[in-house]
Parts: structure tokens; C-alpha cells; sequence
């Protein structure tokens, strides 16, 4: 079978992946050009594909109709918004994702960020290279109130690392009600609504899925209710705070700061660039070693059991497709 390959890097820390696929001895083309494909790209090169292991590329549905072989789309990551379940479902190709792997790697940048915001250590940085001595005035974790938005994978685990922090004003919100709300005997953790969020956390960190219900979530309607001196961090999913609105709130100094690891298009290139006052990182939240090669490892697992007719064991979900046709 011919694997092609698109996600971006792979194999560069560890050749376990690659051997997977070699073992079964699959025709494999790794990502030619060596980027982050566009829609276009890998509309030209799916033809006569079999599997697709896949990262943030857009496969849509025009991709599909392109992809004449096409039998499995294992994405490395846990984000779905970058795939039409639908329309693969509507065309008999199955689809697999690593939804565990990359939680650790992306939840401890995550307590790095609010670090970083709250302590002002990248501005004092970029001074000091500019030959400039400041010493900033900061804040603890256990000084102020933080708001997390999404008990997942990743949400639920930023909690944990908090509670080690001692933090005691944690506020959390999912909209799923069956997902259990955290208990930890070092800090104090209320489940409320989002809006309560909006107006209570002194930083807001978001850990939910891109979807029609998430895009735009945090407008400048959502800022205007926030405090002056919030800090907004997101590792999960561009779009869901509305690029545009966040800069205007930044250039106003209406908000404190912001960290951002995660765009609407990657590579980012925008007015966020120029802000001394937002943490930019380069979708980088699983880039540990071990939680990346992982990933890599999952999705080739799933590629190479396909190929020898053998269940999947990270296959999406039925709720997520539910939720793209509701």
C-alpha cells in the first residue's frame, strides 16, 4: 500500500515510525516539500494514496474527492477540525487520531505560558538584548484566579499541574456536564459557567476543540467583559480567539498580555508579530520529544494494523462525527 505522509516534522528524533511502516512494507512518500501543505498541495499529491498520515493540513472535501484510493486518514494530534469526518465517512475512509500523546507536552507549556505572562520574562529577554536592564514587577500562580476553559485531555491535566502550585482560586468550565469537575486537596477548584470566567480569571487559558460552536468564542464583545489586567493563553485551536480582536486589545493595552502557540493560518504572519505584550510560539505545545515521537508511533501503529486487517484502536470516535452533522 502507498502511505503518504504530510505531517510536519516526522521521524526527525526517532526512526521507530518510519520502521513501522517499513515492516509492512509499505510504499512511503514522506511530505515533499518539507512545510505545512495548503489544500492545494495535497489535492495534487493524493492520488493513488492509501493512507494518509496527516497533520493541521486541510483535508477537505474537494481533497477527497481527489483521493481515488485513499482508505485511512491517521491524523498524528488530537484536533479534528482540519478533516471533513463527513465527507470521509461519505467516501468508506476511516480515520484515526492520538488523542492521548500529545496532552502531557502540551499541558506543561501551557503552566509555562502563564509563568512567562505573569513574570514578564520574555519582554525582560527581548530588553536585555537590546542592551536594556529592567527588572519586572510580577505575579505568583497562587496570587491570582485562573480560569480554564475545557476539562479534557489537556484542561484536566493543567489543573493537576496548578494544584501543585498550590493554587487556591481555580475556575473551570466544560460544556459537556458528564465530565467530571477536579478535585485536588492543595487548591480550591469551582466549576461555573464561561461568562463567569470572562469576568472573574485573572488568566484564561483554553483547552477546547475548533468547531462552528468554538469559532470566535472570544471576540471583543467576550474582552470588554474581562478584567483590565487579564492575561489570555491559547494552546489549542486557532480561531476561537478572534485574531483580530485579541491585537486591538493588545495595541489598547485593554487586556494584560496574551500567549498564543496556536493560528487560524500557520505559518503565522501578522500584526500579533509586533506586540511586545503577546508570547507568540510556533504551534509547539507537543514538541517534546517523547510526546511527538509518540504521536508519530500511534498513528503509524494504526496505518500498519489497517494494512494487516487488524482493528484500529484510536479510531474517531462516533460523537465526533455527530457533532459535525448536528
Amino acid at each position: 500500500m502507498k502511505i503518504l505522509v504530510t505531517t510536519i516534522p516526522f521521524g526527525q528524533k526517532d526512526r521507530k515510525p518510519l520502521e513501522i511502516l517499513e515492516s509492512v512494507g509499505a510504499d512511503i512518500q514522506i511530505n515533499p516539500l518539507g512545510r505545512k501543505l495548503t489544500e492545494t498541495d495535497l489535492a495534487d499529491l493524493i492520488p493513488g494514496t492509501d493512507i494518509l498520515i496527516a497533520g493541521t493540513e486541510p483535508i477537505t472535501e474537494s481533497v477527497l474527492d481527489r483521493a481515488n484510493q485513499l482508505k485511512l486518514i491517521a491524523r498524528v494530534g488530537i484536533g479534528l477540525d482540519s478533516v471533513d469526518l463527513l465527507a470521509a465517512r461519505a467516501r468508506q475512509v476511516a480515520v484515526s487520531y492520538t488523542p492521548d500523546a500529545p496532552s502531557p507536552a502540551v499541558a506543561e507549556l501551557t503552566i509555562g505560558l502563564m509563568i512567562d505572562l505573569l513574570r514578564n520574562s520574555h519582554v525582560s529577554n527581548l530588553r536585555l538584548h537590546q542592551g536594556v536592564w529592567y527588572r519586572f514587577f510580577g505575579k505568583r500562580l497562587t496570587e491570582v484566579t485562573i480560569g480554564i476553559i475545557g476539562l479534557g485531555r489537556i484542561g484536566s491535566r493543567v489543573v493537576k499541574h496548578l494544584a501543585g502550585f498550590d493554587c487556591q482560586s481555580i475556575l473551570v468550565s466544560d460544556i459537556n456536564p458528564e465530565v467530571q469537575t477536579p478535585e485536588h486537596p492543595n487548591c480550591k477548584v469551582r466549576r461555573v459557567e464561561v461568562d463567569q470566567i470572562f469576568h472573574e480569571a485573572d488568566i484564561i487559558s483554553i483547552h477546547i476543540p475548533l468547531s462552528p460552536a468554538t469559532k470566535d468564542l472570544i471576540t471583543a464583545r467576550q474582552i470588554e467583559q474581562m478584567k483590565p489586567e487579564v492575561l489570555l493563553i491559547n494552546t489549542s485551536r486557532g480561531g476561537i480567539i478572534n485574531e483580530s480582536d485579541l491585537y486591538n486589545a493588545l495595541n489598547a493595552e485593554r487586556i494584560g498580555g496574551a500567549a498564543v502557540d496556536v493560528f487560524e493560518h500557520e505559518p503565522y504572519i501578522g500584526p500579533l508579530n509586533g506586540m511586545d505584550n503577546c508570547l507568540l510560539t510556533a504551534h509547539m505545545g507537543s514538541m517534546s520529544v517523547d510526546c511527538r515521537t509518540q504521536m508519530e508511533l500511534e498513528a503509524c501503529e494504526e496505518a500498519a494494523r489497517f494494512i494487516m486487517n487488524q482493528p484500529l484502536q484510536s479510531s474517531v470516535p462516533e460523537e465526533e462525527f455527530e457533532n459535525r452533522s448536528a
